[in-house]
């Protein structure tokens, strides 16, 4: 077997690992592993993957995973998720579907702190959707909300797959943190389209004449109450994304200050007792420890096929297919898109960045862009079946029979179309995802 033969066996191996049900990581580590003991030798294959695993997260950049993550644990546990929705809910209380826009406001402002969509599909099922099937909205247009929005916490920054894209694209993280603000407030206002058409044109998929006016939503909030609620979210997201935009933090010591932000905050309102704070490191460390695992085994496999000249195989495959920068752009979203049903976002990064960026930086497209595209396109398998990792985490959340999971991936379909719509025009207008990041 030649080199390349090896390269395109490991990939289908590895495939068919993940399929029955072997970890990602344990399938991309064994899989590079035999493929450079076959090419080189086992003693060259062991030093292969100690080398490459030093070489993976010992730079301090890593660090900022575990920060952020801490920062978006520590904010779920402080309240700061109720009491944004009960912000919004306020401010859109006489409007037409105005729970709905409401949950996808505070969606978008709650991303911005968190950085991870099962957080807030977990925090505003508890807290939006109990609410809005109390004002007459239908359980299959609540649960399609709160799961259709969750996917913002992967889009605006701080954003995890952002942080593993600019790591395995070795682009600037806090680049990719700045391109990510204009397509997920596109994205948000998209969803915000989509409710205010749907109560006006199909008024019976949201609910009763109740849910469509609003006015009973909004309780007793006042101007001075909401701005208290809304205040340390306001004084979080500023601290952090205007540390990053203004140059005065680097991403990793923005996660630093971010963390030790929320859990000023955290403390202030004594949501948290020693046990939470426990739960919360200890949540801290699985989730930092899966993801940094995953990078060590992502840059054996990237290594192990640069080894077998499989990227520029599929380069010089590309080009001689004549299928041009667009041809390849609508391939891959395609496969990606494909893959998102079947296995989970971080592991389709693993898997296809190491093929298509070299492809990618051959055609010449700008690598910050290229990343936007691949975040949303992979945020849309979030939403549909079978795997759908946002709709089961809104199911586990919700723990109510009479919703089943159907009636959640029915309701995040038309969510699905619009972030559909949302990606098109991102790839046709290149400048809305680097407009900020190249400024």
């Amino acid at each position: 077997m030649s080199e390349l033969h090896i390269g395109m066996a490991a990939i289908v191996l590895m495939l068919a690992g993940i399929y029955f049900g072997m970890h990602i990581s344990v399938a991309l580590i064994v899989t590079s592993f035999v493929s450079v003991w076959l090419i080189k030798s086992p003693e060259v294959a062991g030093r292969f993957v100690a080398a490459s695993a030093n070489d993976a997260i010992r730079d301090y950049l890593f660090g900022v995973i575990p920060l952020f993550v801490l920062m978006g644990m520590l904010v779920s546990v402080s309240g700061v998720g109720r009491d944004t929705f009960d912000v919004f809910q306020w401010m859109m209380r006489r409007i037409r579907g105005g729970l709905g826009l409401a949950t996808v406001a505070a969606n978008a402002v709650f991303a911005a702190i968190t950085g991870i969509s099962i957080a807030s599909a977990s925090v505003f099922t508890k807290v939006a959707v109990p609410e809005m099937i109390r004002h007459g909205y239908t359980p299959r247009f609540s649960v399609g909300v709160v799961a259709g929005s969750s996917v913002l916490g992967m889009l605006i920054p701080p954003s995890l797959l952002m942080i593993i894209y600019g790591v395995l694209a070795e682009e600037s993280v806090g680049r990719m943190f700045i391109a990510g603000i204009i397509p997920g407030l596109l994205l948000a206002l998209g969803f915000a389209l989509l409710i205010g058409g749907m109560a006006w044109l199909r008024p019976q998929s949201i609910g009763s004449h109740e849910a469509l006016t609003g006015i009973s939503a909004g309780g007793d909030e006042t101007i001075a109450s909401a701005a208290i609620k809304f205040l340390p979210i306001l004084l979080l997201i500023t601290l952090v994304l205007g540390g990053l935009y203004g140059g005065l933090f680097t991403p990793t010591e923005a996660g630093a200050v971010g963390a030790a932000g929320a859990l000023v905050i955290a403390l202030a309102r004594r949501r948290l007792t020693w046990k939470k704070l426990w739960n919360v490191l200890v949540e801290t460390g699985y989730v930092s420890v899966s993801v940094l695992f995953l990078i060590i085994a992502a840059m054996l496999y990237s290594r192990m096929l640069a080894l077998t000249g499989m990227p520029s195989a599929v380069t010089t495959g590309i080009s001689e297919l004549g299928l041009g920068a667009w041809g390849f752009i609508a391939a891959y979203v395609l496969v990606v898109i494909a893959l998102g049903c079947i296995i989970d976002s971080v592991s389709i990064m693993l898997i296809m960045l190491p093929i298509v960026l070299p492809v990618a930086r051959g055609f010449g497209m700008d690598i910050v862009w290229f990343g936007v595209v691949t975040v949303v396109a992979i945020e849309i398998g979030l939403l549909t079946p079978p795997f759908g990792v946002s709709v089961y985490t809104v199911k586990s959340a919700l723990n109510d029979s009479r919703i089943t999971i159907r009636d959640i991936f029915a309701g995040t379909f038309p969510f699905v179309l619009m972030m559909l719509g949302v990606l098109m025009v991102l790839i046709a207008f290149p400048s809305l995802s680097t407009a900020l990041a190249r400024a």
